[in-house]
């Protein structure tokens, strides 16, 4: 090799590497998604900020609208060739039938046809809806601050007034990590 492709190819290796993030959301592994590490970000009331409108066409083929829903809310973003999306599903199905009297839970598939969300639901037991946001985006697009586009799974409280109280990047860390959440976004109504 010449000295001087080696220089090239050895500066362009320095600025790829700049390039990789180490802020815990980031971390490519072969399933070809982003992959949060279960960190865990709790957003003080007077620290939230307003979300702009979202919404969209569910698997069942009924529209959601985020401004129509009342009280606390889970969105979590999955679709069904994530790895750690399966591992946790029944954890949050768990958390859903302990709360489903007082919290709504919506998935937002990002990536799946209404047959393949539809398939993942019934094989892993999830009974709450979700948004298949493929085609139009429009739930990544309001939550982007929060949620990287790529960052499967992803899973985001909302308090009463819409704003996010808590964002946990990756999987579940354990069903009484989001219960935990739950009671103190919930204690704040």
């Amino acid at each position: 090799m010449k000295p001087r492709v080696a220089v090239v190819l050895a500066a362009s290796l320095l600025v790829l590497a700049g390039c990789a993030s180490d802020d815990g959301i980031a971390g490519q592994d072969g399933g070809g998604y982003i992959s949060g590490d279960g960190t865990v970000l709790i957003i003080p009331a007077a620290d939230r900020s307003e979300v702009p409108a979202w919404g969209g066409g569910t698997v069942d083929g009924e529209i959601i609208e985020g401004a129509d829903l009342d009280g606390v809310v889970v969105l979590n973003f999955w679709y069904a060739g994530c790895p750690p999306c399966r591992v946790e599903a029944p954890d949050l199905q768990a958390v859903h039938d302990q709360y489903s009297d007082e919290v709504t839970f919506l998935g937002v598939n990002t990536r799946d046809s209404a047959a393949t969300a539809s398939s993942f639901e019934k094989e892993f037991g999830v009974e709450y809806d979700s948004i298949l946001d493929v085609g139009t985006r429009d739930v990544l697009s309001a939550f982007a601050e929060n949620v990287p586009p790529s960052a499967v799974p992803t899973t985001l409280v909302l308090d009463a007034e819409g704003r996010v109280a808590a964002r946990i990047s990756g999987l579940l860390p354990s069903q009484t990590t989001l219960s935990d959440i739950l009671d103190d976004v919930l204690a704040e109504s």
